[in-house]
């Protein structure tokens, strides 16, 4: 064993701590911090004249990312096998399934070796929160994170690989890490194909002709070699097993085997040309947007059907009375009023966001509609996907609005309080809401905690205040025929003749229609816009939509929508990776829904 060394890397920085043995194993001391939603480990200091790569790893808990990422530092660091030791950028398998879970992205980041075995600085995206045991909406979380990652002034605007993590034992790829895989080609465009590769763990070097051939029955979308071959590379996970003579040539030839793979992955990298997030910027948003817009609309058709049902109830009952009416004879009838309530919602907040305003959902007060929920990521309302600046005058979007120029902080992050004044009438950017019906503007939304009991504002000082959303609630209340005529106000209030208010009343649900309709059209033109420039057509959490959209369209006898629709949905029932997918994500809901019934005895309706 080798319990006191000397050798070139005892200079090494950042070293805190040895594990006598051989090879000797140091835990490297990076700094670390949390940046909005974003974990950030770095080694060194950047030198922004340097060139710098950037990968983003993708693969289920248990794959062996953890040493991976340690071997990439080992080989930057220009460890060799007789240097016998082993630095620890990450604790290898000593992470807890909890702490894996919670680190939804972690990047890290090693600087200042670029001298001496690669040509540039590295940057490793993690996502160990895909595919994990609790629920897609997990998954979900993941992606906004990416997307604040993305976005944001000093996050990534470069991939240069998006490699997909996978064990050489592998012989199928299971509906977990289909669904994985799926998670993962929906968030970029269509050009980031040519850089998506496979990194294979716990090789033994020859060949993964399974994995391969997994890979290629599932039509994985990966960069291909000049042979037409899957882009792939193996490695080895043995960095750190104690060392005798029995296991020297074995494990020698796995460093060096590893060793190798990773000059050939560099080479790849340096070959690669970088792909620019700014169209998987725009896929992402349009993603959330999209699926904000059709939860919502869900939420609102099933409101218009419950005041659809109060309307009928209304009609029914007014017929039963009409004698009374035009005998100007007082009477109550009963019926089942639709309202808007409040709900409290899990926040979803991590220990590093328990000061802030993380969780929850965007509302607007006016439209009385949950707007995005969840929004893990924003503070406030103005910090939310959902939201678009526009010009408060003429409603211009501001990509169209060419002569106004705004810093990419102000963008995201605060309002403008500036005028362009290019043109003869100015712009004045203020922030609406893509998904609201009224699309009101950001200062009618809320993102706070408020009590759920009281219907209005509450004074109770012990009534607890929590992240919340609104929902759809019924509430049986007796109405006299004033309190209709009043409602559904005809102009007429002396007017008693049973026929205009039943007007009045049929009136009311073709607007209500009107009103379903144009949600849908919005809905629909969504989803044609993100098939356009997602790499897949659409992504899982749309496709579940589906069914609702085209049953939708074929209740209004729109066929032209329904079969573009219904293709879309053919193309994905024929694709044997998406009913994979489908399947992990119906399991998955089905557990949920049997671990929510043995705990909440079969009541799960709240």
């Amino acid at each position: 064993m080798a319990t006191n060394i000397s050798h070139k890397h005892d200079n090494t920085n950042y070293r805190v701590e040895i594990i006598p043995g051989s090879p000797s194993v140091y835990r490297l001391k990076p700094k670390q911090e949390n940046k909005g939603s974003i974990r950030r480990v770095t080694l060194g200091e950047r030198d922004p004249t340097k060139l710098n790569k950037t990968i983003l790893l993708v693969g289920e808990t248990g794959t062996g990312k953890s040493t991976l990422i340690n071997a990439l530092v080992n080989y930057a660091m220009g460890v060799k096998y007789e240097d016998d030791v082993w630095y620890q950028m990450i604790e290898e398998e000593k992470r807890s399934q909890t702490e894996s879970q919670t680190s939804d992205v972690i990047v890290y980041e090693v600087f200042g070796l670029e001298d001496r075995t690669l040509p540039f600085s590295l940057t490793i995206i993690d996502t160990p929160g895909y595919g994990d045991t609790r629920g897609n909406e997990k998954d979900v979380l993941v992606s906004e994170r990416l997307l604040d990652l993305f976005r944001s002034t000093e996050g990534v605007r470069e991939i240069d690989a998006v490699c997909l993590v996978l064990k050489a034992s592998d012989n199928r790829l299971s509906d977990r890490l289909m669904y994985v895989f799926d998670s993962v080609m929906s968030l970029f465009g269509k050009d980031v194909e040519n850089n998506i590769v496979a990194l294979i763990t716990h090789s033994d070097f020859v060949t993964p002709d399974n994995v391969l051939q997994a890979l290629k029955d599932e039509s994985i979308c990966l960069a291909k070699d000049e042979e037409g071959q899957p882009v792939h590379f193996m490695f080895n996970n043995r960095q750190q097993t104690e060392r005798n003579k029995k296991k020297e040539r074995v494990l020698k030839n796995a460093w060096e085997s590893t060793e190798e793979e990773i000059g050939r992955f560099t080479d790849f990298l340096k070959k690669t040309k970088p792909q620019n997030l700014t169209e998987t910027v725009e896929v992402l948003n349009s993603r959330m947007r999209l699926t904000a817009c059709i939860e919502n609309l869900q939420e609102r058709v099933q409101f218009i059907e419950q005041k659809q049902r109060e309307i009928r109830q209304t009609q029914e009952a007014l017929k039963k009375h009409e004698q009374d009416m035009k005998n100007n004879k007082d009477f109550e009838i009963e019926v089942d009023e639709a309202y808007k309530g409040k709900e409290p919602v899990k926040d979803g907040s991590r220990w590093w966001a328990l000061w802030s305003n993380y969780g929850g959902a965007v509302c607007c007060e006016v439209c009385k509609e949950n707007c995005h929920y969840p929004c893990p990521l924003a503070w406030y309302p103005e910090h939310c996907e959902v939201m678009e600046r526009k010009c408060k005058h003429c409603k211009e979007k501001e990509s169209s609005i060419k002569c106004y120029e705004i810093s990419e902080e102000m963008v995201f992050y605060r309002l403008p309080d500036t005028k362009c004044t290019v043109k003869e009438s100015g712009h004045e950017l203020e922030l609406y809401c893509t998904v609201c019906a009224g699309k009101c503007p950001v200062s009618k939304h809320v993102k706070d905690e408020r009590c759920t009991e009281c219907e209005d504002k509450c004074s109770d000082l012990n009534h607890k205040k929590t992240h919340w959303k609104y929902v759809n609630k019924i509430k049986r209340v007796k109405k006299t025929i004033g309190q209709m005529k009043k409602m559904y106000d005809k102009g007429k209030e002396e007017s008693e003749e049973s026929g205009s208010l039943l007007e009045t009343l049929q009136k009311k649900m073709k607007d209500l229609q009107k009103e379903k309709d144009k949600w849908l059209e919005e809905s629909f033109q969504h989803v044609v816009e993100l098939e356009k420039i997602a790499m897949k057509g659409v992504s899982l959490e749309i496709q579940v939509h589906l069914d609702f959209l085209i049953e939708k369209m074929k209740e209004n006898g729109d066929t032209e929508k329904v079969k573009k629709l219904e293709e879309m949905k053919s193309k994905m029932d024929e694709n044997q990776r998406v009913k994979s997918a489908l399947s992990y994500v119906s399991a998955k809901t089905a557990a949920f829904g049997k671990a929510a019934t043995k705990l909440f005895g079969g009541n799960t309706a709240e």
